[in-house]
């Protein structure tokens, strides 16, 4: 699923290619993407796009007279942009007929180019809300701390609200915004802290760490992202990078200590972390600490974003 850095990334591009542009016409292809009726999506064509937001890990598109498309890319979404002479280019066969992928959802024309959504696989996960002021746009707030609107003596009374593992904590939309399952390893590895320690068990160096932690993956990985992306729209969005210290490298070296990250899995989630590193050389992937996790995360990846 795209977390903060992605989602900054994706706005940036973005804003340079649809901000004060019209959209000319939405269509989409998907009867599950679009959850709302009133008002209907028609009314956004022709409206110059005035406002890019994060809201948590939803995009929103504001539009004028106060209406705004909200984007949930969900796990398997991602957003594509041709230009102009491209989007003509790879315009349908000899006999003129438009054939947009399979897994192609929605497509908003703009002067400048198309915006495309896909999503891979089957489920149909990812969503798109229009509404009008405000009021309706905070409905999808889940409320979490934005870290870098914040200072430590605040992370720190969100941390503790609850009592979580900090795997937990860190992707709940509730206590923190933006942050999902790849960047809280990364995070957790950061501040060498164990994915199972309980939040409200936690000192006040450890509060820090994990707060000085959080700052650093999200402004390193933004960093990272954007590098990549220079000027081209970002197409490379995933959560498993080379880069990445222990977010998908189960069985690899850890390149602080030299030893191997290991894994809790639970549901349909897991959580790496290096043993060294983060619980002292103990090993947490058994039967009955995969029980104590799957118990402290939703079910579905729609439950731990809409909590």
């Amino acid at each position: 699923m795209p977390e903060f850095p992605d989602i900054v990334i994706y706005l940036e591009a973005l804003e340079q290619r649809i901000l004060n542009q019209p959209l000319d016409r939405v269509r989409i292809a998907s009867p599950f993407l679009l959850r709302t009726a009133t008002p209907p999506l028609t009314v956004a064509e022709g409206k110059k796009v005035v406002a890019l937001r994060r809201l948590g890990k939803r995009l929103c598109i504001g539009l004028e007279h106060e209406l705004w498309l909200v984007l949930h890319l969900m796990i398997a979404g991602r957003l594509h942009w041709k230009a102009n002479a491209d989007a003509v280019k790879s315009r349908g066969s000899k006999k003129g007929v438009n054939r947009a992928p399979k897994n192609q959802l929605a497509v908003f024309s703009f002067p400048s180019g198309t915006l495309s959504l896909t999503e891979a696989g089957t489920q149909r996960r990812a969503s798109l809300h229009l509404v009008q002021g405000e009021n309706e746009l905070q409905r999808f707030n889940a409320g979490g701390l934005e870290v870098f609107e914040t200072n430590l003596q605040s992370f720190g009374e969100r941390l503790q609200s609850a009592n979580h593992t900090l795997k937990r904590a860190l992707a709940d939309p509730r206590l923190f915004s933006g942050i999902g399952n790849a960047y809280s390893d990364e995070i957790l590895w950061q501040a060498r802290l164990s994915p199972i320690a309980m939040t409200q068990k936690l000192n006040a160096g450890e509060i820090e760490k994990l707060f000085n932690a959080t700052r650093e993956i999200l402004t390193k990985w933004t960093d990272i992202l954007r590098a990549e992306a220079g000027d081209k729209f970002p197409e490379k969005v995933t959560a498993f990078r080379p880069e990445m210290a222990v977010h998908g490298k189960y069985g690899e070296i850890c390149h602080r200590c030299g030893h191997k990250v290991r894994r809790i899995r639970y549901a349909a989630n897991q959580t790496n972390y290096c043993p060294t590193c983060q619980t002292g050389g103990k090993l947490l992937a058994d039967r009955a600490l995969s029980r104590l996790l799957r118990a402290d995360w939703p079910r579905t990846a729609e439950e731990l974003d809409q909590s």
